[in-house]
């Protein structure tokens, strides 16, 4: 075997290892459920206990930032209490803040809302198995 085509055949080896793309923690668990994983990506934290405040406090500034007419620091606290509800396994709060969300801005839709117990309960399976505090 000549000096190219051992080149070459180190090239190809490099782009097949380079197309493998890793899998997050989050997309393993989730596996082929593309709807699931999709609804945690951008409404779970994936470690929640580093956020600097509680859902309740999280939700009155939500509240508070509405009554201002502060509609976008509303929507990000209630963005907030809703990752927090998630990570305390509070169904009913994280169908109640998403609406909220959606409400504040109507053009964006939560997926989180179509099936959250199943989201919720996938998210929880998440902080069991890589949380442990």
């Amino acid at each position: 075997m000549g000096l190219l085509d051992r080149l070459r055949r180190k090239k190809e080896e490099k782009t097949d290892v380079e197309s493998i793309k890793q899998m997050t923690e989050l997309e393993q668990l989730c596996g082929d459920d593309k709807e699931t994983y999709e609804a945690l990506l951008n409404t779970m934290f994936l470690d929640p206990r580093k956020i600097g405040t509680s859902m309740t406090d999280a939700a009155e500034n939500a509240r508070k930032s509405e009554k201002a007419k502060d509609f976008v620091k509303a929507r990000v606290w209630f963005e907030i209490a809703g990752g927090l509800a998630i990570y305390e396994g509070n169904v009913k709060k994280v169908v109640e803040f998403f609406r909220e969300c959606e409400k504040l801005r109507p053009e964006t839709k939560y997926l989180i809302l179509k099936n959250p117990e199943k989201a919720v309960a996938k998210a929880q399976e998440y902080y069991r198995k890589y949380l442990k505090a």
